[in-house]
Parts: C-alpha cells; structure tokens; sequence
C-alpha cells in the first residue's frame, strides 16, 4: 500500500454557524451543503462537519469538538497572512514561529476555532 494524499478529515463543532463563519470569512474556505451534509473545501480537500458526535457512521470512537491540531499550508507571504489574521482579529495563539514541517523549515501561525481546535498556518517560503 502507498498513501499518497489526504481526502478529508472529520470536524464535529457544537456551533456550525460559528464554525462556518470562521472557517469561510477568517481563513477564506468554501461551504458546501450536500444532502443535509454539510462540508468546508480548499484546493481539492475538504472538512465533512459533524455537529454532534457520531452524526453519520461509521464515525470515530469518541469525537470531541476542539479536540483536534491540524496544519495547513499556504502560499502567500506569511507576514502578509499574520496581518491579515490580526486586522480580522482572530484568535491568534502565537506570533510568526519557526517549526519544521513534512517539506523542512517553514514558518507558522498559530490560531484557534471557535470549538478550541489549534490550526497552524504554515508558509514554506
């Protein structure tokens, strides 16, 4: 077997309206809704969002809302993003930080959800 990519992971929020704000105005995402099943999509990735633990099975053993830590990678110009982050003043956790990702050194942003899941910007440039 050769794992090549990430299709979709699963967030379960115990506040959709807040999750979708969040997710499409702070960190520019798309909403979908198919069938009642709502998802979040960047590039050719998507979010499924669950709003209460267990929504569709086979789900996870014991899915909490805040539980998860999570990367992305951006494109643009990390300073740029941090600035963006803060004029919309989202909960930042750090400042612009040096980590070693997947691809080697890169910069990162550190910033929370409205369930309390970390999510890291990271910038390879």
């Amino acid at each position: 077997m050769k794992i090549t990519d990430i299709d979709h992971f699963v967030l379960t929020t115990t506040d959709v309206e807040a999750c979708f704000h969040f997710y499409t105005d702070t960190l520019g995402m798309e909403k979908r809704e198919t069938n009642g099943r709502f998802s979040l999509w960047f590039g050719r990735h998507k979010i499924n969002i669950h709003t209460r633990p267990a929504e569709f099975l086979p789900a996870a053993d014991r899915p909490v809302p805040g539980s998860l830590d999570f990367c992305f990678e951006i494109e643009d110009d990390i300073e740029e993003i941090y600035g963006e982050l803060k004029r919309k003043k989202a909960p930042l956790v750090t400042g612009i930080v040096e980590r070693n990702g997947a691809k080697g050194k890169m910069r990162s942003v550190y910033l929370r959800d409205p369930d309390g899941n970390l999510i890291e910007l990271a910038s390879y440039r």
